[in-house]
């Protein structure tokens, strides 16, 4: 039987992004003329990469963004933010000894997430995570990307693993209807960045503590979808 994986987001999930996001994005905007935000205004815009987070901040203050400026702001954030990675980004609370925990129980463990593949990287080797990782896909690593299913589908065969034995964690309604669509359970966190609760969009479970995303729960998870009562 092939072994079981778990795929995570990154940004809102394993690791606490917001203050290095929010710096990167405020300065796109001051630089762009557009009013800056503040954290609350982060979580309506984040969820699907920068591109789309610089295009929700103009459309929210009524500012028209032509394809040029666009483009022009997108490089500009993008050399601000690899400038400073890792910045104040660290992994949130439980992250690591879950990690350790789930490869002490033979799980093949990637990432799934919308921000650039280099980023991800770069930010996961730079807090001393990588080892973890069979895979690290990022928004450009295949030709679609989150809530299409075949992002995380796609990750977890370059990982190595079978999507009947596998588990998404994330924190967004992206994650969420990205593993529903490719009919994987996920565990919602409900730290992360979103301006809804998880539970809104009903997610397999909700936790509140890396501390609770446990074997136990995840192989419970994975047998129920398979409709595996085997233990």
């Amino acid at each position: 039987m092939s072994k079981p994986i778990i795929v995570f987001d990154l940004d809102g999930t394993l690791v606490d992004t917001a203050p290095d996001l929010l710096e990167s994005l405020n300065h796109t905007l001051g630089t762009g003329g557009a009013m800056l935000t503040d954290t609350a205004g982060f979580r309506q815009f984040v969820g699907h990469g920068a591109r789309v987070m610089i295009e929700r901040a103009y459309k929210a203050q009524q500012r028209e963004l032509l394809v040029e400026e666009h483009d022009r702001l997108f490089d500009i954030f993008l050399d601000h933010y690899g400038a400073n990675i890792p910045g104040r980004s660290q992994p949130y609370p439980g992250v690591v000894a879950a990690l350790e925990r789930f490869a002490g129980a033979g799980y093949i463990m990637a990432v799934c997430t919308n921000k650039t593949e280099d980023f991800s990287r770069r930010l996961i080797g730079s807090l001393g995570l990588d080892a973890h990782f069979a895979a690290i896909c990022g928004q450009d690593t295949f030709n679609h990307r989150k809530p299409d299913p075949r992002h995380l589908t796609e990750t977890i065969a370059m990982a190595g693993g079978n999507p009947g034995r596998a588990l998404m964690v994330g924190d967004s309604r992206t994650d969420i209807d990205t593993a529903k669509a490719a009919g994987i359970p996920v565990v919602a966190v409900d730290f992360g960045y979103t301006d809804r609760h998880v539970r809104e969009f009903e997610p397999s479970k909700v936790i509140s503590h890396f501390d609770e995303l446990t074997v136990e729960l995840a192989n419970g998870l994975i047998q129920a979808t398979a409709g595996d009562t085997r233990s």
